[in-house]
């Protein structure tokens, strides 16, 4: 274990890459000492704010620094493969932004490389640190909800595409640099983070549709070449009996939906708003929970509850050896292998076992720029 700070690297910083490096300027343990980004003047102007000294515009070079040992990609999904692999091999330790590419293909070939060289790689999914995960993992761990046998993950925004609903650009809705929309760009977080909480369940076969029926802005649609869902739903079976049903909303005509669960034998939880459930005889209890009080404890009793606080905190934490690394990259393998097969049996028209996703699985993986 050490208590030096981190010497990081960040590649690409555009809306995804401000958010990683203002997380990072909270973390005392985390020394962001170089960032790249094709955008030379946008780069500088970046790393005056939060006091970076070096720039770069080829992220060669920031990987060839012997100094630098972990790399933070914050790029477009189709280039987390040829971006995580390249620092991978260079030595680095990687965190990716989600999800973990564009294909399932390409996110087992990262975990694979991550593997052969014996480097860490983690994948940001900040539900995995929510206080709701945290109190649903102490209340299974604890035995509390039984055997666990159906999950529901799900999400939801009124209007919410990117761009052409008023924020973000439009990569962020085309498939040749985000290959999928609702269930890339928000599904995964809730995918993942009932994964694991089950325990991350191997998928065994997956039915899916996706939709794009809402109309938009004709303007935005045209400029933005729009070609990605705003409705994603999937029945998954999972290893050991586990059923996970899906529903991921980028746009619809709901006030609501209701928020993701994890059921068991003995006890239900959802997660928002956080609430867990069981009967007693003939007596249902619906249980709320002080949250705040658990953090509390959480952070003044135990030694390492800061490096729980975010994806980027327990990061640091693992890269200094004071905590484990959770698996989120083979949970979002899982993840990969889930959405994608919702996308192959909306295009078929009928379930697919998970062998029949990975056979399919094809490249996005975009090149790496000269």
């Amino acid at each position: 274990m050490s208590t030096a700070p981190v010497r990081i690297g960040v590649i690409g910083v555009g809306q995804i890459g401000k958010h990683h490096l203002e997380r990072y300027s909270k973390i005392p343990n985390a020394n962001i000492v170089a960032i790249a980004d094709v955008n030379e003047a946008e780069a500088r102007r970046v790393a005056a704010l939060y006091n970076i000294p070096d720039v770069y515009t080829d992220f060669r070079d920031l990987l060839k620094r012997d100094d630098i040992e972990a790399v933070d990609v914050c790029l477009h999904n189709n280039m987390h493969m040829p971006m995580t692999v390249a620092a991978l091999q260079a030595g680095k330790h990687v965190y990716c932004e989600k999800p973990m590419a564009g294909a399932y293909v390409d996110a087992e070939k990262m975990l694979a490389t991550a593997r052969e060289v014996d480097r860490k790689l983690a994948i940001q999914f900040f539900s995995l640190y929510s206080d709701e995960t945290k109190a649903a993992k102490a209340l299974i761990d604890a035995g509390q909800l039984g055997k666990l046998y159906h999950a529901r993950s799900s999400g939801h925004r009124r209007r919410g595409r990117p761009y052409v609903d008023g924020y973000g650009t439009p990569l962020f809705v085309q498939k040749t640099h985000a290959s999928g929309g609702a269930l890339y760009d928000m599904g995964v977080y809730h995918i993942a983070q009932v994964l694991y909480l089950l325990g991350n369940p191997a998928p065994l076969t997956i039915s899916g549709q996706t939709h794009q029926e809402i109309a938009m802005d004709e303007k935005r649609q045209k400029l933005s070449h729009y070609d990605v869902e705003e409705l994603g739903l999937g029945f998954i079976r999972l290893a050991g009996g586990i059923s996970l049903d899906i529903i991921e909303a980028w746009a619809i005509n709901l006030d609501k939906l209701e928020g993701s669960v994890v059921v068991g034998t003995e006890g239900g939880v959802r997660l928002d708003p956080f609430g867990y459930f069981r009967s007693v005889g003939d007596l249902d209890l619906n249980t709320t929970a002080d949250l705040e009080a658990m953090m509390w404890r959480v952070h003044n009793v135990g030694e390492t509850g800061d490096a729980y606080d975010s994806s980027q905190h327990h990061w640091v934490a693992a890269l200094q050896g004071r905590v484990d690394l959770l698996p989120s990259a083979e949970i979002a393998l899982n993840t990969m292998l889930i959405s994608e097969g919702i996308y192959l049996s909306s295009a078929r028209g009928e379930e697919v076992t998970a062998d029949e996703v990975k056979a399919a699985s094809q490249s996005t993986a975009l090149p790496l720029p000269e």
